[in-house]
């Protein structure tokens, strides 16, 4: 049995049956938050998830425990280089959706039954310009409190559960 953290970019998007829906993290270093991330990406059935090999959280120890297992489950892909990813899932057919709390468009708003990736930038500093700039379209989660933005791992939930919620009703 493969390791869950031994895909390639490719060997993730061969290996869904359907529409792929994947989670891509961009410098996302806290390991409470991808252990959070992957605990979504689980809950929902999604694919995998892609991520740094460098300033990226390790999985194991915090990131699996917050994981609650789900480590062990969802296949990771590690890349070295985020933008160089997107643009392999773009030629997989496979349409990419960043979140920017800037963004003038809402989640809501994009049809996420396609093949999706859902692009997440780091806690605090977001989306680096060149992998936002890579991304087919970037989408906001509407705030309408006194907080501009919300944790990426709740983010990456209200995403997650947006497309499962679609692809339920198709």
């Amino acid at each position: 049995m493969q390791d869950a953290q031994d895909y390639s970019v490719q060997e993730l998007v061969a290996g869904t049956a359907g529409a792929p829906l994947l989670v891509v993290l961009d410098g996302i270093e806290d390991p409470h938050n991808v252990g959070a991330i992957l605990r979504s990406v689980d809950a929902v059935g999604a694919h995998g998830v892609i991520r740094q090999t460098r300033h990226a959280a390790r999985l194991d120890g915090a990131a699996a425990k917050a994981s609650a297992g789900a480590v062990a489950h969802v296949k990771v892909a590690s890349v070295v280089n985020i933008a160089r990813a997107i643009g392999e899932l773009k030629e997989a057919g496979i349409w990419t959706v960043g979140l920017d709390a800037d963004a003038p468009d809402t989640y809501d708003q994009v049809d996420l039954t396609l093949p999706t990736a859902i692009v997440l930038g780091a806690e605090g500093q977001g989306l680096r310009r060149l992998v936002r700039e890579s991304c087919d379209r970037v989408t906001a989660i509407p705030m309408r409190g006194h907080v501009s933005s919300l944790n990426v791992s709740v983010a990456a939930a209200i995403v997650l559960f947006e497309a499962a919620r679609q692809r339920q009703r198709r």
